[in-house]
């Protein structure tokens, strides 16, 4: 099958906001190092970055025009590309020892860490580091930079009220006692085809204690299973599906400002949260700017672009917002559930533990293929 990606280079025209607008000749941001002058001045020479990202270019266009008015004279080239042909273009880029991106960035965390763990990255401790949640960073290679918890989607217009999940309980209640209501109308990811979807199940097993129960009553309505979070809301959104489960809050509120049936419900009990991993490729030709990129990404500026205009999130304390890791402590502290950046998420990447995962979730489904 071919793979088709597309390329976005960004110039630096858009005008900023008063908040986050910054001198042209913006050297080093405050309380970092004095020589880090010389990582920009290296970073200029180079000229570009080139990011390989399975993040929508839309969310990720108003960080780069603001990366490249912070730093005129660098070049954003973006790559946006689906989880898995990023994970597969990086490896046979590898073995063909060809060139190859400078920045990795993907939702696909346990894809993400496997690159890593194979040494494919660089290790840098970015000075925004102390500002980061533990479970975000690894080794000082790997950073989680997003904060998205993983919601339920709903139908508003054909759900009624007490039909709305508001736990991982009620939802596995609702599809046992309601069978027949929900028959063909509940949607997720097809966990053999979406690398996203299978590291969000795995992660789900490792959380809830009823998750095979919950599986069984899923299996139970004959689910429509998809490859992305974007046509599961579709068919939502058109009646098509009625509800749909591990779906990225930050999709959800971006779809729902857009479509007024669909709701979305952040879960009571636990709720996952993912963030997306980025990490600068050992091979980069462009290292210094892939250190700024990161640095910036990372920054309280950086984190409040994604928290407010890319709205995917922020990972950092000092960063507001609804869908942030200090909007979403206020509503539901303790049932949040940050999966950490790091070797745990190998574990389901083990061949026989993963086919031993989709047979036990297929004999779920009803043996589905």
């Amino acid at each position: 099958m071919q793979r088709w990606f597309r390329t976005l280079t960004i110039t630096a025209a858009a005008a900023l906001t008063p908040l986050l607008s910054a001198p042209a000749a913006a050297q080093v941001p405050a309380g970092y190092p004095a020589d880090y002058a010389n990582l920009v001045a290296a970073a200029r020479k180079e000229g570009k970055v080139i990011v390989y990202g399975a993040t929508d270019t839309n969310a990720v266009s108003p960080l780069i025009k603001d990366f490249e008015a912070l730093y005129p004279g660098i070049r954003v080239e973006y790559n946006d590309m689906n989880t898995t042909e990023l994970y597969n273009r990086v490896v046979s880029e590898k073995a063909a020892g060809g060139s190859s991106a400078d920045v990795l960035w993907s939702s696909a965390m346990d894809l993400q860490i496997k690159l890593v763990n194979d040494g494919l990255a660089l290790a840098y401790k970015s000075p925004e580091t102390p500002k980061l949640p533990d479970w975000s960073v690894w080794k000082g290679e790997a950073y989680g930079v997003t904060y998205e918890p993983i919601v339920f989607v709903y139908n508003k217009r054909l759900l009624k009220a007490d039909e709305i999940p508001h736990s991982h309980a009620d939802f596995a209640r609702l599809l046992r006692e309601k069978g027949e209501r929900f028959k063909g109308k509940v949607t997720s990811y097809d966990i053999e085809k979406s690398g996203v979807g299978f590291m969000l199940i795995t992660q789900d097993s490792k959380v809830n204690p009823g998750f095979w129960d919950l599986a069984k009553a899923v299996g139970g309505v004959s689910p429509r299973f998809q490859s992305s979070s974007g046509t599961m809301m579709e068919r939502i959104g058109s009646g098509e599906n009625l509800l749909g489960y591990n779906v990225f809050g930050s999709y959800a509120m971006l779809r729902a400002k857009k479509d007024p049936g669909i709701g979305w419900v952040v879960p009571s009990d636990y709720v996952l949260v993912m963030s997306r991993v980025m990490f600068i490729a050992k091979t980069a030709k462009n290292p210094s700017a892939a250190k700024l990129w990161l640095d910036y990404i990372l920054s309280k500026r950086g984190q409040t672009i994604i928290a407010n205009q890319s709205e995917l999130g922020s990972v950092r304390a000092d960063v507001e917002g609804e869908l942030t890791a200090a909007g979403l402590a206020k509503t539901h502290g303790n049932a949040l559930k940050p999966i950490p950046v790091g070797p745990s998420l190998l574990t389901f990447l083990d061949q026989n533990k993963r086919l031993e995962f989709i047979k036990q979730w297929q004999q779920a489904m009803g043996a589905r293929k």
